[in-house]
């Protein structure tokens, strides 16, 4: 690793409205280095980033490439310094071809014929080891390779900096493989890496320094082989990790046929096959299995949210008809749903508006929620889940992913439900609300709410649930409880096991 300082960020400072988001903060990026950036939700790490892209203007404070003095008024400033982002929501447009995106939007392009424009993305991905086509159209490509197309352009416009938001949280094992093998490419060219990731096992197989924040200020930097995994949980959530240690798990009981509060036989969708399922009142049950295994395509059908077409279902053992999400309201079960952007937050609403919204569709709006109570209601569960916003009125889409996901929360606890699906309710958020999270799984349990919980963190079920639904190609291969509830027994099960036959 070079000793070259590619990127200096001194004493940087950023205000908002009752706010201050980036206190002082500095922070170093080296030539040909992969350097993490982390911290909670919150923490200050999206407002340091858009300090340097251009998109927030610094409060105080200066940046430095290449030992020179910039200032950067817009993303185009950034982008003239040598400063690129590739986010976790691809920017791209997936109706063009994989040619026309690296080039659009730069003057050159415009002169550029297509042919030509097509030969020189073809010869850039193949240097680069991407495996796509200049000429095909980029929505046809996995997210994966869109996310490396991204990078592709980036590079092409000769970045000294590169800034990774989240990439991986939506990829499978293999493709994080792929692309890590382009960032270790890169980092030889002396390309400087920003890594920004909830994943802390990826922070130690590819990164050279982690610097951490917390709360707007800078906590430390730190050579990642001298800073061991636990450490750097403690210095991102600032407690002290004996709570970590002494994390209550849910005592296995032994639950009988009276105690089922939701029972399918044969239940399928236009998206799920044929499955049987059963949870217990006050039980914790999930679903695992490896991506695209048809965890979410199980519970989708249980809430309805996918057209059912099979299967009968019982609630405290009376027969219901759950075609639709309301059907399940009324009965008793909310869902918080895997990807919070598109089918959870309303990002334009207020916290409060978002909070009261479930309740309100239970309700109907011919019977509106007084403005007194949505204000009571909203400030009772901001208070109880620790929503940090500046206040009820916020848009939820100006909040931290993790805060996002204590709103949706929220919303459903609202509804008092006897029966709650959370699908990925910890995805890209930091270890401090995670926590706060699963304990909030265990308290709804002790007081008798049955919870089917979802993660792809085999080690986050494992702590929260008391039984797991394997599955494997959309069928239940397994089901693990008592001792058999292990990250080995997890793996065996999902690599061998047989599925179950349907009757």
């Amino acid at each position: 690793m070079a000793d070259h300082c590619l990127l200096e960020m001194r004493h940087i400072n950023k205000f908002f409205p009752g706010v201050k988001a980036l206190s002082d903060v500095d922070f170093t990026l080296r030539e040909g280095e992969i350097h993490a950036l982390m911290g909670e939700n919150g923490a200050g790490k999206s407002t340091l980033i858009k300090v340097l892209t251009g998109v927030y203007q610094n409060d105080g404070g200066e940046i430095t490439v290449d030992g020179q003095k910039i200032t950067i008024r817009s993303p185009q400033d950034a982008q003239n310094n040598g400063i690129s982002t590739v986010y976790q929501e691809i920017t791209l447009c997936p109706n063009l071809s994989v040619a026309e995106n690296m080039y659009i939007g730069r003057e050159e392009s415009f002169f550029v014929h297509s042919k030509k424009r097509e030969k020189n993305a073809q010869s850039i991905l193949d240097e680069l080891g991407i495996p796509a086509r200049g000429t095909q159209i980029l929505g046809s490509c996995s997210l994966a390779v869109q996310q490396m197309v991204a990078i592709a352009r980036a590079v092409d416009m000769k970045c000294k900096v590169l800034i990774l938001d989240e990439p991986t949280s939506s990829l499978d094992d293999k493709e994080v493989n792929v692309l890590f093998k382009l960032m270790r490419d890169l980092k030889a060219r002396g390309v400087g890496i920003i890594f920004v990731t909830h994943f802390l096992e990826q922070v130690y197989e590819v990164c050279d320094r982690i610097t951490v924040l917390r709360n707007g200020e800078l906590v430390g930097e730190y050579l990642t082989e001298e800073l061991p995994q636990v450490q750097l949980v403690a210095k991102m959530i600032g407690k002290d990790l004996d709570e970590l240690s002494s994390f209550d798990v849910i005592e296995e009981k032994d639950f009988k046929d009276e105690d089922i509060f939701y029972e399918a036989k044969g239940l399928s969708s236009n998206e799920a096959l044929p499955f049987d399922f059963t949870i217990h009142k006050g039980e914790v049950n999930g679903f695992t299995g490896l991506l695209g295994s048809g965890r979410s395509e199980s519970v989708r059908a249980i809430f309805g949210a996918d057209k059912v077409n099979g299967g009968t279902v019982k609630i405290k053992g009376k027969s219901v008809k759950i075609n639709k999400p309301i059907d399940a309201m009324k009965n008793g079960i909310g869902y918080l749903a895997e990807d919070r952007k598109r089918d959870g937050i309303i990002a334009d609403l207020s916290v409060r508006e978002n909070i009261i919204l479930a309740l309100q569709v239970m309700k109907g709006f011919f019977k509106p929620i007084s403005r007194s109570e949505a204000e009571a209601f909203a400030d009772e569960y901001i208070k109880v889940l620790n929503i940090k916003t500046a206040s009820r009125e916020t848009p939820i889409g100006s909040l931290s992913g993790g805060n996002q996901q204590k709103v949706i929360l929220a919303r459903w606890l609202l509804t008092h439900p006897d029966y709650l699906i959370l699908d990925e309710p910890t995805r890209g958020i930091d270890v401090g609300t995670k926590l706060e999270i699963q304990k909030l799984v265990l308290k709804l349990a002790e007081d008798g709410v049955s919870v089917t919980f979802i993660s792809s963190e085999i080690e986050e079920m494992l702590r929260t649930c008391s039984r797991l639904i394997v599955m494997r190609d959309r069928h239940v291969v397994g089901e693990l409880k008592g001792a058999d509830l292990n990250e080995a027994q997890v793996m065996k099960t999902i690599a061998g096991g047989e599925a179950v036959n349907e009757e």
